[in-house]
């Protein structure tokens, strides 16, 4: 097996990560958001041998073949900054305003003067074609040859650079979206049919997720050929999805939807795998970047969902179910127009950082992290950065007198606001889906998650919260540990009471077939090879289902499953089968995380003291240095411990102690 690197860019940090012989070796890099793959390149060859860390043997000329699996938001922020590919729409006539209707959803109810949403196709390269199908697929009137050569004289003139295909229930017959296509390749279009992303019913979301994915694929395309160019020849190139597995380089330059979620996918397969190590089933996921904070719900599994956006668009794959919010350690503080403190979304980034890297000039989450006492800033990033604290006071003591407080009470301010906005989103994930936080432990992670986890677990009340050792770096662990994972879809649409389980089992059949032989492909035989076969399950009348194992049980679980969710169920009432799905997965060899034994408890000596401040209260805060950690390590807040790419914040009433994984493990007592 080639050993694997995992590769995850974010909005500030660009992380690498390798498993060695002598445990985990680890790199940050800062990003360059003009161009992602420099990042990954530099640090690569910062990574070269003859650097302290030596992660890669002989980068250049040794012997060993590298397996580089790569988290990319190039997709997701070709969406969010609407700098996409130029895209045409060929739909059924007089089907052409699927996308702009919509669902007739109102973004803001009351609001009559509402913005309508921008469009990712401009309105003139919209075409609608003389065709039609019904909802069975058969044929009311073909589509004529000439009719498409004609069209493709006007998108060639139109200069475009990809085609999306959308034509009405092509989901049940895929024929004409299949001659549409191939007679505008032939004619050098490049096409992206809707058959071959999503074939399923749900017009508008069919269509949404195909236009998405035409809009990013030549960008996403031509940023991976431009990383593969800087690799060697017999490096092979993964790619995260947002489904937490990985494809080829190749798939995901052809359907480049798929990778829109993958940083933070990996971070929620990172985290699952260094709970189940520390024997953690139930738990939370806390990540917290530079520019955002994604939460997931781990209940012995990853929760997955095909109900998910990009931005304003509707995306219909199966992702894992992660909610995002804009605040991150990066996130800006400013006053409303009413004087109220706000934090985020909009984010310092990489470029120009927060006010402490030394060109930022607008205060950030990390700024107020600093003034508050609870960033070391002689061990920041393990001493590999400065950050200067009379910059950040400077700035601060404007903010301030514009707020009419302390400095102190501002950056506490920043801190509490944050917290409120990201506990909001571990509600969504928990209490609003029937789960309760006080039976799960947070697992906090990212750059800026052990700051903050604490605080926000207790205003939950959550008494368990856990920082990986990596925390920093997980979602590229998570790259590590991730298999690859296909998936297959199809309509059904038929009631349950008419369908037995042998029926479906031979409408997945040919889905099953397309999963093994992608899989064969790609070099994984039948022993490494897991098939799932589920379906789609809606009380009739519904307009939502639920995803479910096929089984001979499955109405039975689909009763349970819809009561827990729902808070009722009626077994009495008919159901439908809407869809049919195959996820195949591709089992990779798992790397094992170091491991050392617990000798004996003991009370670590703390490196310095500084003064913090927690609720209003000035205190005496112990730091310690990660490094300087050994296993049965156990200490009271108020603490800080700082890593080479995180910090934990272990505030007043709250305990730590260091496992055999080297993970801290943060308890409030009593509770």
């Amino acid at each position: 097996m080639r050993p694997r690197i995992g590769i995850d860019t974010g909005g500030t940090f660009t992380d690498f990560v390798q498993l060695t012989p002598k445990g985990l070796v680890v790199h940050k890099q800062r990003s360059t958001p003009d161009d992602p793959s420099r990042s990954i390149l530099e640090g690569l060859r910062t990574l070269n041998p003859g650097t302290q860390n030596g992660l890669l043997d002989s980068w250049t000329s040794g012997p060993l073949d590298f397996e580089i699996v790569h988290g990319s938001t190039v997709a997701t922020n070709a969406v969010l900054e609407r700098k996409g590919a130029r895209v045409a729409l060929v739909a059924t006539r007089g089907f052409e305003d699927v996308l702009k209707i919509g669902r007739q959803t109102r973004p803001e109810l009351y609001n009559i003067f509402v913005a309508p949403r921008p469009p990712l196709v401009e309105p003139h390269l919209t075409f609608g074609i003389a065709e039609r199908l019904d909802a069975s697929g058969a044929v009311l009137e073909p589509v004529v040859e000439e009719d498409v050569d004609q069209l493709a004289r006007v998108l060639h003139d139109q200069h475009v650079d990809i085609v999306a295909v959308c034509l009405l229930h092509a989901y049940a017959n895929p024929v004409h979206e299949q001659q549409v296509a191939h007679w505008l390749r032939q004619s050098g279009l490049t096409v992206c049919a809707s058959h071959e992303v999503l074939p399923e019913y749900r017009e508008y979301e069919r269509w949404s997720t195909t236009v998405v994915n035409a809009y990013v694929t030549p960008i996403m395309s031509r940023y991976l050929l431009r990383l593969e160019e800087g690799l060697r020849t017999a490096d092979r190139l993964s790619i995260m999805q947002s489904n937490g597995g990985c494809i080829s380089a190749a798939a995901a330059r052809a359907q480049a939807v798929r990778t829109v979620l993958s940083g933070p996918a990996a971070g929620v397969v990172g985290a699952k795998a260094v709970a189940e190590a520390a024997k953690l089933r139930r738990v939370i996921g806390f990540d917290m970047g530079g520019t955002s904070t994604d939460v997931s719900l781990i209940d012995g599994v990853i929760g997955r969902t095909t109900d998910s956006r990009v931005g304003d668009f509707p995306v219909r794959l199966p992702v894992i179910d992660i909610h995002t919010v804009g605040a991150g350690g990066g996130s800006i503080a400013y006053l409303d127009t009413g004087g109220a403190l706000r934090v985020g979304p909009r984010s310092a980034g990489a470029a120009p950082g927060p006010v402490c890297y030394g060109i930022g000039e607008e205060l950030t989450v990390t700024d107020a992290n600093l003034l508050l006492g609870r960033l070391d800033p002689d061990y920041f990033l393990g001493g590999r950065m400065a950050i200067d604290r009379t910059r950040t006071e400077r700035v601060a003591a404007d903010l301030a007198k514009r707020a009419g407080l302390s400095v102190a009470d501002l950056a506490e301010g920043i801190v509490r606001v944050a917290n409120a906005n990201m506990e909001r989103a571990i509600r969504v994930v928990s209490v609003e889906r029937g789960h309760d936080p006080r039976q799960f432990a947070l697992v906090a992670f990212g750059g800026a998650g052990g700051m903050h986890a604490c605080e926000i677990a207790e205003q939950l009340q959550m008494v368990t919260v856990m920082a990986p050792r990596h925390a920093g770096v997980l979602s590229a662990l998570g790259m590590l540990v991730a298999d690859v994972t296909k998936d297959y879809s199809a309509s059904v649409l038929r009631a349950s009471a008419d369908l037995t389980v042998k029926e479906l089992e031979r409408m997945s059949a040919p889905l099953v077939a397309a999963a093994r032989a992608a899989l064969q492909a790609e070099g994984f035989g039948p022993s490494r090879q897991v098939i799932a076969v589920s379906v789609d399950v809606r009380y009739i009348g519904q307009s939502f289902e639920i995803t479910l194992p096929l089984s001979g049980k499955y109405r039975d679980a689909f009763d349970r499953e819809h009561g827990r969710t729902y808070g009722y169920s009626n077994p009495d009432r008919p159901t439908e089968v809407v869809n049919v799905r195959v996820t195949a997965t591709g089992v990779t060899a798992k790397p094992t995380l170091p491991h050392t034994r617990a000798r004996a408890a003991y009370r670590p000596a703390p490196s310095v003291f500084r003064p913090g401040r927690f609720g209003g209260r000035a205190f005496k805060v112990a730091f310690h240095r990660w490094d300087d950690l050994r296993p049965g390590a156990r200490a009271s807040g108020p603490a800080v411990v700082a890593g080479g790419e995180a910090t934990v914040v272990i505030p007043p009433r709250w305990t730590f102690a260091v496992d055999g994984f080297s993970n801290i493990l943060a308890s409030l007592p009593g509770r």
